[in-house]
């Protein structure tokens, strides 16, 4: 049976609901929703009587009896406006939400106005979020990002790119998730889970979108995305391509001490870096139902950067300890990389009667990287004479395989428990090379002591149980996981070999008890590890210039975290929390200056003992229905402590952190949508630096145009001027300090159009594997 739906001036009505019922009792035989012309097709009806029931919202609703013996084309069904119904209809915009529970906080955003700019833009009004500088974290910790529970599978810079150019029209709700349960791998510390929403709407949607960005140069981005659906597969395809230019001035001063730790030497460099880069993404999910319990689900996620080239000018001033000028040096560093990351995984989810479900998944990474780079330097006196020059080149490559493997399985006992269980296996190689050619008299000779090769091999055995349980007032959650993990890595050059073999234990625990509708107590406690990244690992020495250097450390260890919390919600607007972090371990690349030999090397180490302990007070509420306001502030202390071999350095420092977001829906249609984000972190210590106040300031406008199908999007950034990074070293013979311009000042313009069967939303995911988080940009 086909037709076509038009008005009363016989123009063709899209999305209108055209349903066939049983003549005998009006029950649902099939139905379907017109396209962009108006047109229906509904297939597999059996010869016999129906009614053909065709409705849209402001119009009057057309029934007819339809008596199929074959095939039937109708004739135009016309709706007319229903003017009582159009006079009764009440638009009421739908404002964000927020749900907190004992373990994690549930953003809801689908259909609000944050949902009209990018992915990222959402998390940057999800309260307790912060994204900077290439990084996002919960406060002050880095957050491990899932997609419909399934771990991105990029590194840092490339999630960023990612989710800057994925529009977030999917997106049903934000879970900032603190106590993950076991079922989550011992790696993920604090998850941020990005639900993208889904509709049994069959059809076919499509979107083409664009953005120009200036800052202190322009950057743009396209992207596309298709997605279809039919009773059998679906299919969803993106591909976005972007372009930009970042600028990074820093000012970096080293005092060199003697023995005495008195000032001998101050170095003062001022560093000006830019970096130009190319990126193509291209994701694909399918999902194929075998059954209508059983589903064959496949996603590969491609990310290609043929360009990432860096430039950087150097210029170090040396004076001493009375601002004398003693001689200063440049140092041109040019880098071309090249890097390819594919992630894809193939699972098989079944569903049974009574209840419980079965999924088996596997997944496989490759990733590639190759950074040729030339770095030359000038030297001058302490009359500013020149005196020598130096000329070097290294070219380093990383190839990286992961494999895994890992079955769940989930049954629900009763409506009041559920019970969870599952296995993994995951396997990492990893083979680097580094070759540095020095440039002496015109000839190219290797520099054997900084030339080196590293292989990397670690397996890792998995195994969780997880137990839930609520009963009239109270909730319960614990969970177990245990984790076998056997390392190897190896350096025939320096026939060097480092490994580990270590059984952990990983339990967590959530409970609630609702006392009241009014108020609620909760707690949580979660054991959780973070490996250090394969980069990380490697023993190579990567020059910035004769002065600056990056050195990997074959010798770290992995980090665990004991996090405590305890809360109450109370008058459904309020949240105050306590909570409590114990690190042992915690893995932080710091510089490390040599007093004799004037380098400054960055590099990673373990930092015995970090402690971080505070208080969050949390306020959610709407003012009117067009207007959702969020606040939260945090005040909490972070001390660190390490011995160096020479003596114990002890450190610690109160902060605040306190955001306050606002979304508005603005104009009778609710087609001006705004969100206004502003986010302060106090002077703060991390990783044995003190870090100084920021101030972070978003502001996203967007306009619906083309009866919704197109939107117009204006984003602010930093308009303040107060995001930029400080930072101050002061500890045993070690004094510096550093300031960062980054180049996060800027006013992005978008368009997004979409076509098709707009209703439709997408199985949209990335790869699975949480060992993918741990490969490392060497920047």
């Amino acid at each position: 049976m086909k037709g076509t739906v038009v008005d009363e001036n016989q123009k063709p009505l899209s999305y209108v609901n055209v349903v066939v019922l049983s003549s005998a009792d009006e029950s649902f035989v099939n139905g379907t929703s017109t396209n962009d012309n108006g047109q229906f097709e509904i297939e597999s009806l059996a010869e016999g009587d129906y009614i053909l029931k065709v409705s849209f919202i402001g119009f009057k609703t057309v029934s007819q009896s339809i008596s199929l013996k074959s095939d039937l084309s109708l004739s135009k069904i016309t709706l007319i406006e229903d003017a009582e119904s159009l006079d009764a209809i009440t638009v009421t915009a739908k404002r964000p939400t927020v749900v907190r529970k004992p373990d994690r906080l549930t953003f809801n955003v689908e259909d609000t106005a944050l949902t009209e700019g990018t992915t990222l833009q959402v998390l940057k009004s999800t309260p307790g979020v912060i994204v900077s500088d290439g990084t996002i974290n919960i406060k002050s910790e880095s957050a491990t990002i899932f997609i419909n529970n399934r771990r991105v599978q990029l590194t840092s810079s490339e999630l960023i790119q990612l989710l800057e150019s994925s529009p977030a029209n999917s997106i049903k709700s934000i879970d900032v998730i603190t106590n993950p349960p076991a079922s989550y791998d011992a790696d993920s510390g604090s998850v941020i889970n990005i639900i993208m929403s889904k509709n049994l709407v069959t059809g076919y949607r499509g979107s083409v979108s664009a953005g120009y960005t200036q800052g202190v140069f322009p950057r743009y981005n396209a992207a596309t995305s298709h997605y279809f659906k039919n009773d059998k597969i679906n299919l969803n395809i993106n591909y976005s391509h972007t372009g930009q230019k970042i600028d990074r001035e820093e000012i970096a001063e080293v005092d060199f001490l003697d023995s005495n730790n008195s000032i001998q030497e101050i170095w003062n460099s001022g560093i000006d870096r830019n970096t130009k880069s190319k990126t193509h993404n291209l994701n694909l999910n399918l999902d194929y139902y075998l059954s209508e319990n059983t589903t064959l689900s496949f996603t590969s996620t491609a990310l290609y950067t043929p360009i990432f080239d860096y430039r950087i000018k150097n210029n170090t001033v040396i004076t001493d300890a009375n601002s004398v000028f003693d001689g200063r040096f440049t140092a041109d560093n040019n880098s071309d990389d090249d890097k390819l990351n594919i992630g894809s995984d193939l699972g098989l989810n079944t569903n049974f009667k009574n209840g419980s479900s079965l999924n088996i998944s596997g997944h496989f990474t490759i990733y590639s990287y190759e950074r040729d780079q030339n770095v030359f330097s000038n030297f001058f006196d302490e009359n500013n004479t020149f005196t020598n020059f130096s000329e070097f080149n290294t070219l380093a490559n990383q190839d990286t395989n992961i494999y895994n493997a890992k079955v769940d399985y989930s049954i629900p006992f009763n409506d009041t428990s559920a019970f969870d269980a599952g296995l993994k296996f995951s396997n990492v190689t990893t083979e680097s090379a580094i070759t540095r050619v020095d440039i002496i008299n015109g000839n190219e000779v290797i520099n054997t002591a900084n030339s080196n090769a590293f292989d990397y091999d670690e397996n890792v055995f998995a195994a969780y149980i997880n137990y839930s349980k609520s009963w009239d007032k109270w909730d319960i959650v614990l969970g177990l996981r245990t984790e076998q993990t056997n390392i190897e890595g190896f350096s025939p050059t320096l026939n060097q070999t480092n490994t580990q073999d270590y059984l952990e234990w990983f339990p967590n625990a959530s409970i609630s008890l609702t006392v009241s509708d009014n108020f609620s107590l909760y707690g949580n406690y979660k054991r959780s590890i973070t490996r250090p990244n394969y980069t990380n690992l490697n023993p190579f020495t990567f020059f910035l210039n004769e002065n600056s250097i990056v050195v990997g450390n074959p010798d770290l260890l992995p980090t665990f975290k004991d996090h405590f919390v305890i809360g109450t919600n109370f008058y459904k607007y309020f949240t105050i929390e306590a909570y409590y972090i114990n690190y042992k371990g915690a893995i932080n690349e710091i510089p490390r200056q040599d007093n004799t030999t004037n380098i400054v090397a960055y590099t990673p180490v373990n930092i015995d003992k970090t402690i971080d302990f505070g208080f969050d007070f949390l306020f959610d509420y709407s003012p009117t229905n067009r207007w959702y306001l969020s606040f939260g502030t945090s005040f909490y202390n972070i001390s660190e402590e390490t011995d160096f071999g020479n003596d114990i350095v002890d450190l610690s420092q109160w902060s605040n952190y306190s955001y306050l977001s606002n979304d508005l829906t603005l104009l009778e249609d609710n087609s001006l949508n705004l969100n206004l984000t502003f986010t302060y972190v106090g002077k703060n210590l991390i990783a044995l630096n003190i870090i100084e106040d920021q101030f972070f300031s978003e502001l996203s406008v967007s306009k619906n145009i083309f009866k919704n199908k197109g939107t117009l999007s204006l984003g602010v950034s930093d308009f303040f001027n107060l995001q930029d990074q400080k930072f101050a070293t002061r500890y045993l013979n070690q004094s510096g300090r550093r300031e960062i311009d980054l180049d996060n000042r800027f006013v992005k313009l978008g368009f997004r159009y979409k076509f098709g069967n707009t209703k439709l939303n997408t199985n949209e995911r990335t790869t699975d594997a949480e060992e993918r988080e741990r490969i490392k940009d060497l920047d």
